[in-house]
């Protein structure tokens, strides 16, 4: 499948500036148990906007303020799920040909169209995309800077040659990229700025499995997705023995990250001249967390008991009897004294978004 669409960053270590993503994934699939025919998602900044699957045929808000943007328009979500389920259809008929181009019949197939575009709120660059894949392989892409169709299987020259051979779709297409895009984007952001603009810092924890293991400094709880993490020593950033990991995704819309760091060849006394360093896109202060022993979280298995445990857990049970007998005799005692139509969901700029195969 697919990967998502990263949201990038545009300058690391604390600066200001964020890039902002509005994307949609459209997935097509046949006989793949348990899973919905033909299911849509919509992101701003990855987070679920709106949602539409085969099952309830229904296009849905996914975000209050969602509801809020559309509100004036009484009509908005009856159009979306019309011009959704003209998709589904749509899709149902490509992903036969696809399995015709590719000598499939039987089994699992997936088709998937990504597109959507990012904004850098302080430069203004916009970038775009829109991709196609089959099976979980890239298919068929846009290239904005040549405007023309870039093929990545052999199957696919078919249909880039017919669309590459239609001006006015390419041409719809990058107007689509370039305005009708960042335009819904700003829109978005602007009437989601409550969630999507928040600066949520995370908890930082140092954690280590067993004593030989790296130590990882982990943050989670943080937002948005725009972030480093990174150890240094005496100041200065460290780049060996270090393994940083990747940025992912809480349940509850906040992300995660950590980096890991060997200390088999660090002298336990010079612990304390490392640290980990996060830092949050849009935020001036750092979270430092000096790495120092007592402040390490581990797993690792408690030492067996000693003889003096049996003991003393009789002790205590004994003790425990006790007092329930004591409880119980008192007890005893007193009981007896919610934007205009969406430019990709709207009836017939899907046809001009998806010339057929």
């Amino acid at each position: 499948m697919l990967a998502a669409l990263v949201v990038l960053v545009t300058a690391l270590h604390g600066a200001a500036a964020m890039t902002h993503s509005l994307q949609y994934f459209y997935t097509a699939s046949s006989q793949v148990p348990n899973f919905p025919e033909f299911v849509v998602v919509g992101y701003v900044d990855e987070i679920e906007m709106v949602h539409y699957d085969s099952n309830s045929r229904k296009a849905e808000p996914k975000q209050d303020w969602m509801i809020e943007a559309t509100a004036g328009d009484h009509q908005y979500w009856q159009r979306e799920t019309g011009g959704l389920m003209g998709s589904q259809q749509w899709f149902k008929v490509n992903i036969e040909i696809a399995k015709q181009r590719f000598n499939q019949t039987g089994g699992a197939h997936i088709l998937q169209w990504m597109y959507g575009c990012e904004w850098d709120d302080e430069t203004g660059q916009v970038k775009g995309l829109f991709q196609y894949a089959f099976d979980g392989e890239d298919f068929l892409s846009f290239d904005l800077k040549t405007e023309t169709w870039v093929a990545a299987k052999q199957q696919a020259f078919i249909t880039k040659h017919k669309w590459d051979n239609i001006p006015a779709e390419i041409a719809r297409y990058k107007h689509y990229i370039t305005q009708i895009c960042p335009e819904w984007l700003k829109k978005y952001v602007n009437f989601g700025r409550s969630s999507l603009l928040r600066k949520d810092l995370p908890s930082v924890s140092l954690l280590q499995k067993t004593p030989s293991s790296p130590v990882s400094c982990h943050a989670t709880g943080f937002y948005p997705d725009g972030a480093m993490m990174f150890w240094r020593k005496d100041g200065e950033e460290l780049h060996e023995d270090v393994e940083l990991g990747e940025i992912l995704p809480n349940h509850d819309g906040s992300f995660q990250m950590s980096v890991d760091l060997d200390l088999s060849s660090v002298k336990p006394e010079d612990w304390t001249r490392y640290e980990c360093v996060f830092q949050l896109v849009g935020v001036k202060e750092h979270i430092f967390t000096r790495l120092e022993e007592v402040k390490i979280r581990t797993n690792r298995e408690k030492p067996p008991a000693t003889d003096m445990t049996v003991p003393i857990i009789a002790a205590v049970v004994v003790l425990a009897l006790v007092l329930i007998a004591v409880i119980g005799f008192v007890i005893y005692k007193k009981k007896n004294d919610k934007r205009p139509p969406s430019p990709v969901s709207n009836k017939e700029v899907l046809e001009e978004l998806n010339p057929r195969t």
